[in-house]
């Protein structure tokens, strides 16, 4: 028999690698990004087009590199950070495997420009599948210029692969955010298809934080700053009243490193435990320093996790701080059981002299003398039972506020004889949540669990989840709102401003005339605020904030992948966010009308996110279960 293993080509080699190293335009980012920042760099530009899948480039003014360096960059296991297996495990540098830029070479068209700061000229070299096209000398600014073109140009399948160009800006931005949170002494730009994201000046941590998320953090956050022997722990938390339904902000950074570790999360949220609702999830931007020798950041190719030598020491010590925090500025609540609360002085009375009291009598007053009665129903003035009357009574009588005369309170009740022969509309007013577009088709409904209606009909029994079937009705009723009818709207008495991130905000104008389409009206759309004036009237004014936060997470994720339009989402996240939860409780009326509303329904068996609304089972299976066939 003849040989069969054989070794493979390089450019094969580097594409299976890719696969690890580069899953998506996000990751080409990330191993840019972190080469501009191990060449010291202090000014950083990331230029995008059409999500990083026609051009990403990186432009730093970094060291640079020489020629030779320039071309061995891209040959596999070439780095400049180890010499040998120990210096594994005492690593302070972000890219040290060498494999980053020979996987981005394989899958990719690649120009890249750099120059040493001493040399007058710089090297250009340009890369296809792998393969040295042209190299040359160029004249370029100290630094490096790294252009990534038309990702995945030779592997079609993994291109069709890629999500829409927004989820792919989604992640792009992620992969940003968490080196430019942990480098704030470097100008961060970003710019997609010719348009400013971002442009963070280089300054502290916390105008760091600020510049991302919006000026509304400031008054947010809370410091943490906490030293041992085993870890350094600095960073911010975010108040409990502003913690969301959806993990948002929760940043944890270790020796410069983005790490993922749900034992530490779990430490902070055992820090809040009772502080915040329950579903709900605290923002942090933590930032630990531990001895290289006791992490291990080389069990995962992207190195997002790590491995402590430690964990749970480093878990009560997290916990410890972040409740020490909280207590420290006053957000949580304490008592002290040994304090007397009779012996407070209100900060108002704490200067003010201390007066003797007086005591008062009226020498006058006689206890068995019988007071004035008065009726108000008597058509007389009031009498009075004694010859002599008192002071007190006297001025009783004198009183002002007594009505002398009839019509004096007959005024009150002018025109209540045409009110009394008024004919009334006595049609019961129930608050319902459904409206039924037909007469009642169903009755006898029975709630289980607060989350199934069983009903019966003629063919058999239905168990029907009652989140899914109102979302179902929801999403058919703004459909045709939108599309068939033209879209109502009511104008607020007052205009509504809410605080978003400029991501955030970059999302909502890109779908602004959508919105304005479904109800929406806005004022104006700032860098971080959005003012709104008008809502659609199946809309409730409480309800505005949670709709757009809805709207802007179903918009960075897939479900737009879904759609057929932005309409089409837009519906789909709104009969998301205000369909009916599950333990809500239904009156009968409610779940019948619920029931009578979904089979009228034009797909009334699957949701808008193509899950099973209901179960059914025939009056034969059922005669069938109990041997009645």
């Amino acid at each position: 028999m003849s040989d069969i293993i054989q070794l493979l080509p390089d450019h094969v080699a580097n594409q299976i690698a890719a696969g690890e190293v580069v899953q998506r335009p996000a990751s080409v980012v990330k191993e840019l990004l972190e080469n501009a920042i191990d060449a010291g760099a202090k000014n950083i530009h990331l230029i995008l087009k059409d999500a990083g899948k026609t051009l990403i480039q990186v432009i730093d003014d970094g060291s640079g590199m020489s020629e030779t360096d320039a071309r061995l960059c891209f040959e596999r296991h070439a780095t400049s950070k180890i010499r040998e297996a120990e210096d594994l495990f005492n690593l302070s540098t972000k890219g040290f495997r060498g494999e980053a830029m020979a996987s981005i070479a394989a899958i990719a068209q690649i120009e890249m420009k750099t120059k040493l700061a001493p040399n007058e000229l710089g090297t250009c070299i340009q890369i296809e599948g792998s393969k040295i096209t042209n190299q040359e000398l160029t004249s370029t600014p100290t630094g490096t210029n790294t252009a990534v073109k038309n990702l995945f140009f030779n592997i079609p399948a993994r291109r069709n692969f890629l999500k829409s160009d927004a989820v792919e800006t989604r992640h792009i931005i992620d992969e940003f955010q968490r080196v430019a949170l942990v480098h704030f002494e470097v100008h961060f730009i970003l710019n997609h298809n010719n348009s400013e994201i971002f442009n963070l000046p280089s300054g502290n941590l916390k105008q760091r934080i600020v510049n991302i998320f919006g000026h509304k953090t400031n008054e947010r956050l809370i410091p943490i700053n906490e030293d041992t022997d085993v870890l350094s722990l600095d960073g911010f938390i975010m108040k409990p009243e502003f913690s969301k339904k959806k993990r948002g902000e929760q940043f944890f950074f270790v020796n410069d490193r983005f790490i993922k570790s749900p034992y530490l999360h779990h430490a902070i949220n055992a820090a809040f435990d009772g502080v915040i609702e329950r579903g709900c999830h605290p923002g942090y931007f933590l930032y630990l320093r531990v001895p290289t020798n006791t992490i291990d950041i080389n069990i995962h190719p992207t190195k997002t996790e790590v491995k402590f030598d430690n964990e749970k020491v480093l878990y009560e010590i997290i916990r410890a701080a972040v409740k020490h925090s909280l207590g420290q500025f006053n957000v949580v609540p304490s008592l002290d059981f040994t304090k007397d609360k009779n012996l407070e002085t209100p900060y108002s009375y704490k200067n003010k002299p201390i007066s003797e009291p007086r005591i008062q009598v009226d020498p006058n007053f006689n206890p068995f003398k019988t007071e004035t009665s008065f009726n108000p129903f008597e058509t007389d003035s009031p009498k009075t039972t004694t010859a002599n009357n008192s002071s007190h009574s006297k001025s009783f009588d004198s009183s002002s506020s007594v009505p002398k005369k009839k019509n004096d309170w007959e005024v009150l009740y002018n025109g209540i004889e045409s009110i009394a022969n008024t004919e009334i509309d006595t049609q019961k007013l129930t608050p319902q949540l459904f409206e039924t577009k037909e007469t009642k088709l169903i009755k006898d409904t029975f709630q289980i669990q607060n989350k199934y209606i069983l009903c019966n009909l003629n063919t058999g029994t239905f168990l029907v989840h009652q989140h899914l079937a109102h979302q179902r009705v929801l999403y058919e009723n703004f459909l045709e709102n939108i599309t068939v009818k033209e879209a109502s709207s009511q104008q607020l008495l007052f205009p509504i401003s809410i605080n978003y991130s400029q991501q955030e905000i970059h999302i909502l104008k890109n779908i602004k005339m959508e919105l304005e389409s479904t109800g929406f009206m806005f004022d104006e759309i700032t860098k971080e605020n959005v003012i709104v004036t008008g809502i659609p009237t199946t809309i409730s004014e409480s309800q505005i904030s949670m709709v757009f936060e809805q709207l802007i997470e179903d918009f960075q994720e897939d479900i737009q992948e879904n759609s057929f339009s932005q309409l089409d989402m837009i519906a789909k996240s709104l009969s998301k966010t205000l369909a009916i939860k599950t333990g809500t409780r239904l009156t009968e009326p409610e779940q019948e009308a619920l029931i009578n509303d979904l089979f009228t329904c034009k797909e009334a068996n699957i949701s808008p996110f193509r899950k099973k609304i209901y179960s059914s089972i025939s009056n034969k299976k059922l005669d069938v279960l109990f041997n009645l066939d």
